[in-house]
């Protein structure tokens, strides 16, 4: 189900605690509410849809993955960038790195270890800043 977008400041600096199978349903609202965005939106954190969950949904080429209590294990070749959020107004400058090895969970909360590079690199980065409360 499209949920709205949280656009709470103190709602999404609130840390975000690890998914569970009972999250499933964050999942399928999080791919359906990325989906209906995808004019503006590449990325979308569990938080920006008003859930605290470490559940993530990234664009990948035509495809939106959604990545449950992801962790980046290694990162290389920092870089500057300036990015903005559908949470929140204008951009904000930030450190990224353009390679990254992330661990997760799939949607039937099978584990994967997956390496990921430039543009999508970054998105996942953005999106795993909102479990700490970040705001970028």
């Amino acid at each position: 189900m499209i949920k709205p977008i949280n656009t709470d400041r103190m709602s999404l600096s609130i840390p975000s605690d690890p998914a569970t199978p009972a999250d499933s349903q964050v999942v399928t609202d999080l791919l359906d509410t990325l989906a209906s965005h995808k004019k503006d939106c590449v990325g979308m954190a569990a938080n920006m849809i008003g859930v605290n969950k470490q559940i993530i949904a990234v664009n990948v080429g035509m495809v939106n993955v959604p990545m449950i209590n992801p962790k980046i294990l290694s990162k290389t070749e920092p870089f500057t960038v300036s990015e903005g959020c559908l949470s929140l107004q204008g951009e904000r400058e930030t450190t990224r790195y353009k390679n990254i090895k992330v661990s997760f969970q799939d949607q039937n909360f099978k584990p994967h270890t997956q390496e990921f590079n430039g543009f999508v690199a970054e998105i996942i980065q953005h999106e795993i800043d909102h479990f700490d409360g970040t705001l970028i």
